[in-house]
């Protein structure tokens, strides 16, 4: 690549799994096309990645920032992943106490563009005093962000949406008939404030500041799977160049480095997938940050028992608790379901599971990157969204056709083992569903389809490199 071509990045995440594994697989995508990335974020965060592959070594360095101390935030906390969601404003001052050694890393290695997430509402006055080009990468649908809000609303006022009530409707900056708005039980806990929330800027701020003072939106989606929002946002909110980024699909690595995480051997779990019928085993995992209460992991556990359906469950610790998960399950429940189901503590190769052909359906919490990776594969979703984002996203789903919402009661979100069940058997293999498989193996071809996909990225390659400013000397 000639060197008036090849462009220098900086990828500068939210301190959140689901939002590093996306900016490395753009980054990847980038330097496989003769780019050089520096990709910024704290010592654990960065060792908890995949391995840069040796042919990319060169191209993608990695800039460790320590997180700065924090009071109240525990020392190793350095990811949303080790904090419980009480805990994330602390997480976020942290991170926002890195605007100094970023700035100056900006000032030394003088890139041409700067990547950043909803997180840095203070990153682009900086990238403008600097004359570096900033582009906002939003990790949220189109949707999602015209659920927020116009930036222009957002910079001003903050959000004008005070309670909880107000997230339940369709916002008056949308003009046509939509469904995408939060269940009460999903908003409360954002508008009961503690002290600690106080102390800082709401994500509604992050969100206007990030959007407003970026050069150009890039959102990871596709405007074949959501038309009406990317228009919206483009022509009405947003008034700026948006670019579709594609869905940037996982692709499944089989190396033996990777094969035994955590003690967890992915040829075991191979063994028991390749027991299965196809299409016949629920893969279940909420996520990293997500936590359920007792209640709520009980109910949980009987509706799978009672769904009769082989699974894979995925258990994590939950955030913040100093509980077993395992200790928090019904009495007898491991044992009942030795012979079709496993209970699976720590991490997991969920793309691994996903792309096994004994894997039919998933059950998630709704983040966009298991949406992603479960579509990539064509399963069929059952929504369980717990947190942030996570309800819009499974509300444009369920419009979509392509995963059944477990209900739940709208005041406090409590489910039963029942409504589970149901919605296990409805995904999978009753009749009433059939319609909902076949979108969820249709819809593959547009999640899973990596040239399809990697065209996007070579549009993305042509808009920085003819919309980059001039390398300040």
């Amino acid at each position: 690549m000639e060197d008036g071509n090849r462009l220098q990045v900086v990828m500068f995440p939210w301190l959140a799994t689901g939002h590093l594994i996306p900016f490395l697989r753009l980054s990847k995508l980038l330097a496989e096309k003769g780019h050089k990335i520096y990709f910024v974020s704290t010592p654990r965060n960065l060792n908890r990645l995949p391995k840069i592959p040796k042919q990319l070594s060169s191209e993608i360095i990695q800039v460790s920032f320590p997180l700065p101390h924090v009071p109240n935030l525990p020392s190793y906390a350095e990811s949303s992943t080790d904090v419980p969601y009480t805990k994330q404003q602390l997480l976020k001052k942290g991170f926002d106490l890195l605007e100094p050694p970023l700035t100056t890393f900006l000032e030394s290695s003088k890139p041409d563009w700067i990547f950043y997430d909803y997180a840095s509402h203070w990153l682009p006055s900086v990238a403008a005093r600097l004359g570096i080009s900033c582009a906002f990468f939003s990790l949220f649908t189109a949707a999602c962000l015209s659920y927020i809000g116009p930036p222009s609303t957002l910079m001003n006022i903050g959000d004008p949406r005070s309670k909880a009530e107000d997230f339940t409707v369709v916002p008056k900056w949308i003009p046509f008939e939509s469904d995408l708005v939060y269940r009460l039980h999903e908003v409360a806990k954002y508008v009961e404030k503690t002290e600690e929330d106080e102390t800082g800027p709401s994500d509604s701020i992050r969100f206007g500041f990030a959007a407003g003072g970026s050069d150009v939106v890039i959102i990871r989606s596709s405007p074949e799977f959501e038309p009406e929002w990317f228009n919206l946002l483009r022509d009405q909110l947003y008034k700026k160049p948006i670019i579709p980024v594609g869905f940037l699909p996982p692709i499944v690595e089989h190396n033996e480095e990777d094969d035994d995480i955590d003690g967890h051997k992915w040829g075991n779990i191979k063994e028991w997938l390749d027991k299965q019928k196809a299409n016949s085993v629920v893969y279940v995992a909420i996520g990293t940050e997500a936590s359920l209460s007792g209640e709520e992991l009980k109910e949980l556990a009987l509706g799978l028992e009672n769904s009769t359906l082989p699974f894979f469950w995925v258990l994590n610790k939950m955030p913040g608790s100093t509980k077993n998960a395992l200790d928090m399950l019904p009495d007898g429940f491991q044992e009942r379901v030795k012979n079709r189901g496993i209970v699976h503590g720590g991490w997991a190769p969920q793309v691994k599971i996903l792309s096994h052909d004994s894997v039919g359906g998933f059950m998630t919490h709704c983040g966009w990157n298991s949406i992603i990776e479960g579509l990539t594969f064509g399963r069929v979703l059952i929504l369980l969204p717990i947190l942030n984002e996570q309800g819009l996203n499974s509300r444009l789903l369920h419009g979509k056709k392509l995963g059944l919402e477990i209900p739940r009661k709208e005041q406090d979100g409590s489910f039963t083992w029942a409504s589970v069940a149901e919605s296990m058997r409805k995904a999978m293999v009753d009749d009433s569903g059939v319609s909902w498989r076949n979108r969820a193996r249709e819809i593959r071809c547009l999640f899973g389809d990596v040239d399809r996909n990697n065209c996007f990225v070579a549009r993305l390659i042509n808009y920085l490199t003819e919309n980059k400013k001039a390398r300040v000397p």
